[in-house]
């Protein structure tokens, strides 16, 4: 971040005064000094945000913006203004909070090894004249297009400690379950099972195909909080309520329950639950100013 200084010439002066008394010379008395005034604090360049005294700036904030946009055209999406500058803006500060981390952890980015990767893009675009147009495409010029690779390489070293961290096993729960689409199949279900019907038949019933088989399921892998605590406050054997989530209606078994090794797709769900779990916390310790 670059900031301009305003440097103030500042000119001290001592003034001697005569008090004179009905024609009697007074004592010379020196006059106060005139106080010097501390020196300028930067001025702040036009910010969308500051994240412990670094700027998001105005200029950084709305080229990035432009870029989601595009890029969420490109797959079909859309959003409203609101929301997308939302998203934008969280994200920034995220990448602000683990690229402070990084430097807080000693990871440094040398002048030689930024080169190094902005020669190998330049590279894979096909030259330093593609990169450059590649660059004003998307609202960068060489400065901030440096400043924005520094910072995302410390960001990237910081969340790969984060999800590097995460253990390859944790208590999880197999699961299976009855899904039916309404609450009226979902109230017959559990009348059955109330009844003593097998709930494996059940499940079977309502999807043959998977039999309602889950698998092993650790905590915050579903993706509705409220079907998360309901699945967890199970014990191996018991079987839970109806549970109403975006995907339908549910009754959950926990057929066993203990520390298991993660599947590859629960092991990426759980790290993205720590990252964004470390997230939180730094914001909640972090001095995070959002211009209105």
């Amino acid at each position: 971040m670059v900031f301009k200084r305003i440097v103030l010439t500042l000119l001290l002066t001592l003034g001697i005064t005569a008090c004179a008394s009905f024609g009697v010379r007074g004592t010379p008395t020196p006059s106060e000094p005139t106080q010097t005034p501390a020196p300028p604090t930067p001025t702040p360049p036009p910010s969308a945000a500051s994240v412990n005294g670094e700027y998001i700036t105005i200029a950084e904030f709305e080229a990035e913006l432009a870029r989601f946009k595009t890029a969420q055209t490109a797959l079909g999406l859309s959003f409203t203004d609101e929301d997308a500058n939302k998203i934008v803006l969280e994200d920034m500060i995220a990448q602000f909070l683990l690229s402070q981390a990084a430097r807080e952890e000693n990871f440094e980015v040398s002048d030689s090894d930024l080169q190094s990767r902005i020669d190998a893009l330049a590279s894979q675009l096909g030259g330093a004249d593609a990169l450059s147009q590649w660059q004003s495409a998307h609202g960068y010029d060489d400065a901030s297009f440096r400043i924005a690779l520094k910072r995302s390489i410390e960001a990237a070293w910081m969340r790969d400690n984060i999800i590097a961290a995460v253990p390859a096993s944790a208590e999880q729960i197999h699961l299976r379950q009855i899904l039916t689409y309404n609450e009226a199949d979902a109230q017959s279900a559990l009348q059955e099972l109330n009844a003593g019907a097998d709930f494996d038949e059940l499940a079977s019933q309502y999807d043959p195909v998977t039999n309602g088989e889950l698998g092993w399921v650790p905590k915050g892998y579903l993706l509705d909080a409220t079907a998360d605590e309901a699945v967890f406050a199970l014990q191996a054997g018991e079987v839970s309520g109806i549970i109403a989530t975006e995907a339908g209606f549910h009754i959950f078994k926990a057929i066993e329950r203990g520390e298991h090794q993660l599947s590859p797709d629960a092991l990426l769900a759980v790290q993205e639950l720590a990252l964004k779990e470390w997230i939180s916390v730094q914001r909640e310790k972090s001095e995070i100013v959002i211009a209105p």
